[in-house]
C-alpha cells in the first residue's frame, strides 16, 4: 500500500456546511445558532464547566483531605500469603500477579508480616516490615529490595 493509493472510508468526509447561504442551504437564517442572545452573536466565548451563572457542579461538591503529588502508596502482602509458593521459589512482584495476589503490575509490593512462613524463599519486594524481614530470614530464605 502506498500513499498515492490510499482513500478515506465511506462518509468520513462530508462536504462543508453551507452557514449563511440563505433558507434553502439548510441552516438558513440565524445559520444554526438560534435566535437571539449571547450565542447567537459573533465573538461569544464561554469557558467548559460554565453553567450560565449558576454555581458550578465542581464548587458544589464538597472537598475532603489532600493527596500529596509525589506520596509513594504500597500493595501490602503479609507472609503468610507466601505459604502457597513451594520451598525454593523466587518470589517477585511479577509472580505475585500472575498467582493472583496483586491486582495491577504498576503497584509497589510491601511485605508484612502478619501470619508465619515455614519455607524457604527469595523474596523481591519494594519494602520490607521488620518482623518480615525477620520471619523470612528464620525461615532460611532471603529479602531482596528492588527498586
Amino acid at each position: 500500500m502506498n500513499l498515492h493509493s490510499m482513500s478515506n472510508v465511506p462518509g468520513a468526509v462530508r462536504a462543508k456546511k453551507r452557514v449563511g447561504c440563505g433558507e434553502s442551504s439548510g441552516s438558513g437564517k440565524t445559520s444554526g445558532r438560534g435566535a437571539k442572545g449571547q450565542y447567537g452573536r459573533s465573538g461569544h466565548k464561554h469557558r467548559a464547566g460554565f453553567e450560565g451563572g449558576q454555581m458550578t457542579l465542581i464548587r458544589k461538591l464538597p472537598k475532603r483531605g489532600f493527596i500529596h503529588a509525589s506520596k509513594v502508596t504500597f500493595a501490602t502482602i503479609n507472609v503468610s500469603q507466601l505459604e502457597r509458593f513451594d520451598a525454593g521459589t523466587e518470589v517477585t512482584p511479577a509472580l505475585l500477579l500472575q498467582a493472583g495476589v496483586l491486582n495491577d503490575a504498576k503497584e509497589r509490593v510491601k511485605i508484612l508480616g502478619e501470619g508465619d512462613v515455614s519455607r524457604k524463599l527469595s523474596v523481591k519486594a519494594h519494602a520490607f516490615s521488620a518482623s518480615a524481614k525477620a520471619k523470612i530470614e528464620a525461615a532460611g530464605g532471603s529479602c531482596e529490595v528492588v527498586s
